[in-house]
């Protein structure tokens, strides 16, 4: 699952705290990412494949052959172990006796007998479970003892394993979360809540600086949430939005004061603190207007460090995420920011292409763009206009 990753805080640095880690691909260029959170098998085929292509791969405590695989057929892909920071899970526990590689910071059975207070309650004395997740029971992140522990524990698995970082689930922003109208009696509200893992941010920050490994948050639904993304990506070396801008085939976010503006600024935040971004839009196999809108909203502030990587399945972390033609395509260096040429229609110039999008709601009337020049689209046809309905975009490449 990859669900939407009270003490003094360290003061929150002014870039990621392990910026020169994140890999940066020349400025013009998508990188891609793979999650591969479902124990699935994998080819030997596949790897050789996938290896190449993905700048970054998350993978399971217990998956270190396959990492050594990926490793081997290219040493500089950047891999990841999954790590909730959230829940200890009971499936993991069998006989009494925790699993020795977790897909949490914690073991149910240990804590169960030894620290019975890091379980969250809500206000009748309940322990609060993940609704639709069995097996997820929710930890006190701002419990000081627990977030030492946590950080502790994944260190260990991370170092000795030997992954380059750590992925991080369920940086929650709702005290209500996967328990819609219930919130801890400890976090009664939405703001004490995000303290609490403001809090426990800055003590995986500290450990894993201390230890090599750099971080990649689930952020999910931050947009919701003002200052959201810039509170809890200040104390990571790279971010995860699960949810971007296409949340299905029918549903593409348009431009409002919560849509596409918000998510695009994500990724122009982390890229001016030298941080990484993962984007995941959801869209049935083979939807190219989703795709498209995706992509090109991706490149109106990424400058190299961004990756995509789509999904049709929610949850459904398992074979790599389709490979696009796009992908491969070198737009040059950014000539300037994005900007806008028409109400809620964007575009930016590349030394070798082009990216517009049109964030109007979706069945708006088409905007018609003249390019000033000839670029080549996705079918290598020669256009120089093109017309974008709502929740619409294109990259178009120069000859170069």
């Amino acid at each position: 699952m990859v669900a939407v990753l009270v003490a003094a805080l360290v003061s929150p640095p002014t870039t990621g705290p392990g910026a020169a880690a994140a890999p940066v691909v020349p400025q013009g260029r998508v990188q891609s990412f793979w999650l591969h959170l479902n124990s699935t098998p994998v080819t030997d085929e596949m790897i050789a494949v996938e290896a190449k292509r993905r700048a970054h791969v998350v993978l399971n405590a217990w998956e270190g052959d396959l990492l050594r695989k990926l490793k081997s057929q290219n040493p500089a892909i950047k891999t990841y172990v999954y790590k909730d920071l959230s829940s200890t899970r009971s499936y993991a526990c069998r006989g009494g006796k925790d699993d020795r590689l977790l897909p949490t910071g914690t073991g149910y059975c240990s804590v169960r007998a030894a620290k019975p207070e890091w379980f969250l309650r809500s206000s009748d004395g309940k322990e609060l479970t993940y609704s639709g997740y069995d097996g997820h029971w929710q930890m006190d992140v701002g419990n000081p003892d627990y977030r030492k522990a946590w950080v502790s524990g994944v260190v260990a698995d991370a170092k000795s394993i030997g992954f380059d970082g750590v992925f991080l689930g369920n940086a929650l922003y709702s005290c209500d979360t996967y328990h819609p109208g219930v919130c801890p009696a400890k976090y009664p509200d939405n703001a004490s809540f995000q303290q609490a893992y403001k809090g426990m941010l800055a003590e995986v920050r500290a450990g894993f600086t201390a230890a090599g490994l750099t971080s990649v948050a689930n952020l999910s639904n931050a947009r919701l949430h003002p200052g959201g993304w810039d509170a809890y990506s200040a104390f990571v070396d790279g971010a995860f939005d699960e949810w971007w801008l296409t949340f299905s085939s029918s549903d593409l976010l348009p431009e409002y004061p919560e849509g596409w503006s918000r998510q695009v600024a994500e990724i122009a935040a982390d890229e001016a603190a030298g941080r990484t971004t993962w984007v995941q839009p959801h869209f049935r196999a083979g939807d190219a207007k989703a795709f498209r809108y995706a992509l090109a909203s991706l490149y109106m502030v990424t400058s190299g460090r961004a990756a995509m990587a789509e999904i049709s399945t929610t949850d459904g972390y398992a074979e790599p995420t389709p490979w696009h033609p796009e992908y491969d395509w070198y737009l040059g260096h950014p000539a300037g920011a994005y900007r806008k040429v028409a109400d809620k229609v964007y575009r930016r110039d590349f030394t070798c292409g082009v990216a517009l999008v049109n964030a109007n709601p979706t069945g708006s009337s088409e905007v018609k763009i003249a390019l000033q020049r000839s670029y080549r689209d996705h079918e290598d046809r020669s256009v120089s206009s093109v017309s974008l309905p709502g929740t619409s975009g294109i990259v178009l490449r120069a000859n170069c």
